[in-house]
């Protein structure tokens, strides 16, 4: 008896402590790259993005429906309220009658307008291909990468405010040792105190801000259980020259390819639109059948037929015309949105790559600024145990080391996100093998 309640209270330890265990210890850790491909699995955003392609393909399937046939199927059945005959004793009018057939109708135009525009569709589905890719770049950098920096920036400040409450923690104490002593006056103590409670003030706005740069990042994501993340760094170098990005990306950029299928779509409409002068020939056949009661030695029980019939408008008030004309109205605008396109594309790039350029000496600064932070802040830390320096000094020193850690912290993520964003202007960014699905 005493060795089952012993196995019992074993069993209920167990799993009190299952339940009592962190969640931390059960999340799963993601990096980056992880993230990238949740979310282009999972995004609701990427998800109506993505049946614009699907609508574009749709619209190919129609196209090509018009090159096949229509085949239609007839069948009727008539009763009439008597029978008629005439003085000769024929039928004028039966009891009932049925009828029944099948007709097959072709029309085409001699200019192979339904070719055209089956070549159109096509070309919308690359285009709709392209601004799908663009639209994930896009969705990629702003709402996972800078939501993931976000969430490291977070969880390096509550870093930062543990590191800086700690140091604090231990000021106090040494404080309050040497006003024993009689070494400092109690103003010093209460210095200490006041920096340590707006240490605590800072730690619970950091944990809190992590805490809501995390529920931005599962939202936008599509992560719904408990999760860490795996900081990987980036992979530095030198930067090549601002001529190299900008080729890269007129080669690469998806929105730019779009913008020349535009160009080639808009070239075809014009085609399509003038091929509307051109005549249309349509050809049908079918089979008929029809009955009757009483029936008549007269009547045609079957019949199979075919036409031809050519149709050429002559007259439509100049809507033709007008057609062509908006058509190559269309084309001038694609062809100038394009060569704007370009433009912004140019800038672009090099605005990514200034701020790169930028954010790579900054964070090397300010790494510098970092290392004399903390050396300071250790001498002055030993100053102080000696009796060297005074309060003031060691405040001064831990501020200026939590600025200078909040500083340096800052400019590590953005200059990883500068490079992210450099990926993003040259189109490569989707194309890499770690975010590629």
């Amino acid at each position: 008896m005493k060795k089952v309640l012993f196995l019992a209270a074993s069993g209920a330890l167990a799993f009190s402590l299952c339940l009592a265990t962190p969640a931390s210890l059960f999340a799963e850790e993601y990096s980056l790259d992880d993230l990238c491909r949740i979310a282009l699995a999972r995004s609701e955003k990427l998800k109506v993005a993505e049946e614009n392609l699907v609508i574009a393909e749709t619209g190919k399937d129609k196209a090509f429906s018009y090159l096949l046939p229509r085949l239609t199927a007839t069948g009727g059945y008539t009763q009439y309220s008597e029978k008629k005959f005439t003085a000769t004793g024929s039928v004028l009018q039966p009891e009932s009658a049925y009828a029944w057939g099948i007709r097959a109708d072709e029309t085409v135009s001699l200019s192979g307008r339904e070719l055209t525009a089956l070549g159109i569709s096509r070309q919308n589905v690359a285009k709709s291909r392209y601004d799908l890719t663009a639209i994930r770049e896009d969705y990629l950098l702003r709402y996972v990468a800078a939501a993931y920096y976000n969430v490291l920036m977070a969880r390096k400040g509550l870093e930062i405010a543990d590191s800086n409450l700690e140091r604090l923690l231990k000021y106090r104490d040494a404080a309050e040792k040497r006003l024993r002593v009689g070494e400092v006056t109690k103003t010093a103590l209460l210095r200490a105190e006041g920096e340590l409670s707006g240490a605590k003030s800072d730690r619970l706005q950091a944990q809190n801000g992590l805490e809501l740069a995390m529920a931005v990042l599962a939202s936008n994501v599509g992560i719904r259980d408990p999760f860490t993340l795996r900081d990987v760094p980036a992979v530095g170098g030198e930067i090549p020259d601002l001529p190299v990005f900008q080729e890269r990306a007129f080669a690469v950029r998806t929105d730019l390819k779009s913008m020349e299928v535009q160009k080639q779509i808009a070239a075809e409409q014009i085609k399509y639109a003038e091929g509307a002068f051109w005549p249309s020939i349509s050809v049908s056949g079918g089979y008929a059948g029809t009955d009757q009661y009483p029936s008549t030695s007269s009547l045609n029980r079957e019949s199979i037929y075919g036409g031809v019939a050519l149709n050429f408008p002559f007259f439509d008030g100049g809507l033709r015309k007008a057609d062509v004309s908006e058509a190559k109205a269309r084309e001038r605008q694609a062809a100038f949105l394009y060569e704007d396109a370009k433009k912004g594309i140019e800038i672009e790039v090099q605005t990514a790559y200034l701020d790169l350029v930028t954010q790579k000496g900054i964070l090397r600064f300010l790494n510098d600024q970092l290392a004399f932070a903390r050396d300071n802040y250790h001498a002055v830390a030993r100053q102080f145990d000696f009796g060297l320096a005074n309060s003031l000094d060691v405040l001064d020193a831990n501020t200026l080391l939590v600025s200078a850690e909040r500083k340096a912290s800052s400019a590590l993520y953005n200059y990883e996100l500068a490079l992210l964003r450099m990926k993003k202007a040259t189109g490569t960014l989707i194309a890499t093998a770690a975010v590629k699905q």
